[in-house]
């Protein structure tokens, strides 16, 4: 039975993917781009891969936390998601 902690799990795992696909695109565009260009690139590339980082961590509590302390895990999580689209939007809307 599919709880749902473990569909939340499912979730986090899903965007994780997509964020490093994102990410990987950035440093494909970034190895294209001017000299000066890839310094902006690898900045914002940088800290994507730190809030990914982070977001890794925080899946990695969750997956380990206890049922009854999962929502407090939870509430991280999602801060921490909600930063990372941010960062991503905002690398799509400089360089995408």
């Amino acid at each position: 039975m599919t709880t749902e902690k473990d569909a939340y799990q499912k979730k986090l795992r899903a965007q994780l993917d997509e964020w490093q696909a994102d990410i990987d695109k950035l440093r494909a565009q970034a190895k294209q781009a001017q000299a000066d260009a890839q310094i902006d690139y690898q900045e914002q590339i940088e800290e994507l891969r730190k809030r990914r980082a982070e977001m890794e961590t925080r899946l990695e509590e969750l997956r380990k936390s206890q049922s009854a302390a999962w929502e407090d895990v939870r509430s991280g999580a999602e801060k921490a998601w909600d930063e990372m689209n941010r960062a991503m939007r905002s690398a799509w809307n400089r360089f995408g």
